[in-house]
């Protein structure tokens, strides 16, 4: 099993933790993490975007002139298509994107993104977060400690004063261990982890 030393807040190693196997050394499927993310991307996607066409567009009930004599070419309503204010032709609707994928495939690219994290030495692990009240200047100090500018950190369950600490640094996620996804994972150049959510994480995936 890989083994991770643990850190306090200070900076100092105050003991090891060993992390699964099956989560932190698994094979690293790139493609199977980026259908999971194009999947979240989706999901979050509002799909509101709406335009009329001629049947919602108002005015236009009588026709603009004579059938025939005119000269001109035959028109039913100055809210068809080709008019200045007309209706919009297969324009786009009201839609959800989101699309399914495998619970079997989330799984594995679940677990390629903490792999390829550990593989790259970017898995911090951490005692205890230290935080019993919400200021900022507490969180910055961690991070500094471990010169982290962009970070997900993860705790075993979301305590307010460290979300609080964290919502105003920039580049700074803060999260519980049972929300994490392949995209925040991905997204964050260091992912941070207390001793409790390693056990959570490996609880609820492993």
């Amino acid at each position: 099993m890989p083994t991770v030393a643990v850190y306090n807040v200070a900076g100092e190693q105050v003991s090891e933790v060993e992390l699964n196997e099956r989560l932190f050394s698994a094979p690293v499927r790139s493609d199977l993490m980026h259908q999971v993310v194009l999947q979240y991307l989706a999901a979050r996607r509002s799909g509101t975007h709406k335009v009329k066409n001629r049947s919602e567009v108002a005015g236009g009930g009588r026709k603009p002139w004579r059938q025939k004599g005119t000269g001109r070419a035959r028109q039913g309503s100055i809210r068809s298509p080709q008019w200045k204010g007309g209706g919009v032709v297969f324009g786009p609707t009201p839609r959800s994107y989101a699309f399914s994928v495998p619970k079997k495939v989330r799984r594995q690219a679940l677990y390629s993104a903490l792999s390829s994290k550990f593989a790259e030495g970017k898995v911090l692990v951490l005692d205890d977060l230290g935080i019993v009240e919400p200021k900022t200047k507490n969180m910055v100090a961690v991070l500094n400690q471990f010169n982290l500018n962009k970070a997900l950190i993860v705790d075993g369950e979301k305590l307010q004063a460290a979300f609080l600490s964290t919502r105003n640094i920039q580049g700074v996620k803060y999260m519980d261990a049972s929300g994490i996804n392949v995209y925040e994972i991905l997204r964050y150049e260091h992912l941070v982890l207390t001793k409790d959510a390693v056990a959570k994480v490996e609880e609820v995936f492993a």
